[in-house]
């Protein structure tokens, strides 16, 4: 997977009287986060989009080709991660605002509007509350997914995966100059050698002929994974006020949940190879046992068992509708964007592909009976209306406009 590359000088800003503009609006209130963030969720007036309408114009201009990736702002043409808090807040509110927008232009035909503002979904819980599972169904979905998720090679790839992230990211982005950065990137090393041990052990196709070797006063203690979250806490440590580092960092807390129901479990390559799978097989029985519906480790695990990847699923909104006859019910979840152009559009698709086939795996594993159709919506400012299909789900793309 590519890194991102981090910019703090080479976007290309529009006109600096916009932004100026910009920054009067965001200090007087006019569209400040606390001003019309609350008006946006609960518009009181029939003319309020007719007021927020302008405004979604500029900040969809000055925002354009940027998007909210993992909490930061990103560049989607090159994939420049851009430092700029005011570009940050105004990111927020064309979000939030634009979702109200659209809420209120379709409160005619949502049956029921879930999340009305931008949310991250990262927990079983909060997709079978989106799905209205019942507690009975909730029950068979962890026991349906947890086994197969909490498997010893999905649990230690998925650890590497995050810091494989982790170490390119330190490689690219001047983290030198920075305090404790050397300690960061040499906790990062161990990390990983204690996994690729892990791993090796785990992948050798020959460990069934190995027996446990003789152990001398020379011989190294044995490992426990309690060693490994010991060194997560030391590198959350380094990394926790470094903004730039901000979604590692709550990736670490996410998966030391995990390490710290297995903390007692052995890591050892001198042991034979019977023990080294009760070893495994602990860390299966444990993290099946202790990770429950409302765990993020648990979600991230699920990711990263149907996508490889342990990215986050960022919606700004999602809603139920009935179709005329009745008989099938629509999810719906959707994306504010800033641009409708090709590479913008991908990136999205993507997204939302892989929201709607985690809703629709969880979906199959609840064993619901009600027709259920999940759809894919993006709006943005002088868009088209149109639509796609994308690896068997349907997109639809709307303008936002008065009309």
């Amino acid at each position: 997977m590519k890194a991102f590359r981090h910019v703090k000088s080479h976007y290309q800003f529009p006109n600096p009287l916009i932004i100026k503009k910009f920054t009067q609006f965001v200090h007087i209130g006019a569209i400040s986060n606390h001003s019309l963030g609350e008006q946006a969720l609960n518009p009181q007036s029939s003319d309020w989009c007719v007021r927020a309408f302008p405004k979604l114009i500029k900040l969809s201009y000055l925002l354009k080709g940027l998007d909210m990736i993992n909490g930061r702002l990103v560049n989607v043409q090159n994939k420049c991660v851009v430092d700029d808090e005011f570009l940050m807040q105004s990111m927020r509110i064309l979000k939030s605002t634009g979702a109200a927008f659209v809420m209120q232009k379709m409160r005619t035909c949502v049956n029921k509007p879930i999340y009305k503002e931008t949310f991250d979904v990262n927990s079983l819980k909060k997709i079978c509350d989106m799905l209205v599972v019942s507690a009975q169904q909730r029950k068979l979905v962890r026991l349906a997914i947890c086994p197969q998720v909490t498997q010893h090679q999905i649990w230690t790839v998925a650890l590497i995966e995050i810091l494989n992230q982790l170490e390119i990211e330190m490689s690219v982005k001047d983290f030198g100059c920075l305090k404790g950065s050397n300690m960061a990137q040499q906790i990062v090393v161990n990390c990983l050698r204690f996994l690729d041990d892990v791993v090796s052990y785990d992948l050798d196709s020959t460990s069934w002929m190995r027996v446990a070797p003789k152990k001398d006063a020379d011989s190294s203690p044995s490992a426990k994974w309690s060693d490994l979250l010991e060194m997560f806490n030391d590198l959350i440590n380094c990394l926790k006020n470094d903004h730039e580092f901000f979604f590692y960092v709550i990736k670490l807390e996410i998966m030391k949940e995990g390490l710290s129901q297995i903390k007692d479990v052995l890591v050892d390559k001198n042991i034979g190879y019977k023990e080294a799978l009760h070893q495994q097989s602990l860390v299966h029985k444990k993290l099946t046992k202790s990770l429950g519906h409302s765990s993020r480790c648990l979600f991230t695990l699920l990711l990263y068992y149907l996508y490889g990847s342990i990215q986050d699923i960022e919606l700004d909104i999602c809603w139920y509708a009935e179709d005329v006859a009745g008989n099938k019910l629509y999810l719906c979840v959707g994306k504010i964007i800033t641009s409708d152009e090709d590479k913008m559009l991908m990136h999205i698709f993507k997204q939302l592909d892989r929201a709607l086939g985690v809703i629709k795996f969880v979906h199959e594993m609840a064993e619901m009976k009600e027709i259920l159709e999940i759809q894919g919506h993006l709006w943005c400012i002088g868009s088209k209306n149109r639509s796609f299909a994308y690896r068997g789900h349907n997109f639809f793309i709307h303008g936002i406009s008065l009309e």
